[in-house]
């Protein structure tokens, strides 16, 4: 049994590599939507947030930032961090000495899988907060939307704080950075099912939408190719 067990796991993208690392730093320069950091982010489409000292112990996430080369520069994404009708939007412009997380929420992590086995071997294997493809599959129902994109994955990740997206590939897994769009990490993936629930895993019986749960060959890993 142990030989069984261990030749599962080995199928799947272990390496130590695969998530990136969170990296804490701070703003050396800003040139319009260009800064520069004191330390690069380990990984090109890494995300992260910049966060400001007002004094008097009050800080607060001003800005969106992506790293879109391999130097120390990363670009401005969003300043619409926190959007609430009752409360101030934040208008703080990035500053040198701001600190900067990359690989902000990196550990709140949406699965995409083809079916439940995949799904649970793939969470048990690595100690992450799970976000539950049921909550996405309710998301899209609620917005109307047919099938996932990055567009609204981005938009799910801002509204229920997801820093990865992992899709599970036909033959590959990949981690996908909502807020950059940006494909931060892949490995090979063996042993997968040859055709998957249609557009992904959920334990939900039924939505609104029909397509949902649907079983049909080649549109999973189909719909998972174009993310």
């Amino acid at each position: 049994m142990r030989k069984i067990a261990l030749i599962t796991l080995l199928s799947l993208p272990l390496f130590a590599g695969f998530f990136p690392q969170t990296v804490y730093t701070s703003v050396k320069s800003v040139k319009g939507d260009t800064i520069t950091l004191n330390k690069k982010f380990p990984v090109d489409g890494m995300s992260g947030v910049v966060i400001h000292n007002y004094g008097n112990d009050l800080t607060a996430i001003t800005s969106r930032i992506a790293q879109t080369s391999s130097g120390e520069s990363v670009a401005l994404v969003s300043k619409d961090i926190l959007h609430h009708d009752e409360l101030p939007t934040i208008k703080t412009p990035i500053s040198v000495k701001d600190k900067v997380i990359g690989g902000y929420l990196y550990e709140n992590v949406l699965l995409l899988a083809p079916d439940a086995d995949t799904y649970a071997k793939i969470t048990s294997a690595h100690h992450k907060k799970w976000i539950h493809p049921d909550l996405f599959a309710m998301y899209l129902s609620a917005e109307g939307e047919e099938q996932p994109t990055r567009e609204n994955l981005a938009r799910f990740a801002k509204k229920y704080q997801v820093g990865l997206v992992y899709i599970v590939r036909k033959n590959s897994a990949v981690l996908l950075d909502p807020i950059s769009a940006k494909i931060v990490s892949e490995q090979s993936m063996t042993d997968l099912p040859a055709k998957g629930s249609f557009p992904f895993y959920m334990r939900l019986k039924s939505l609104n939408s029909g397509w949902f749960g649907s079983d049909v060959e080649g549109n999973y890993y189909n719909t998972m190719k174009s993310l």
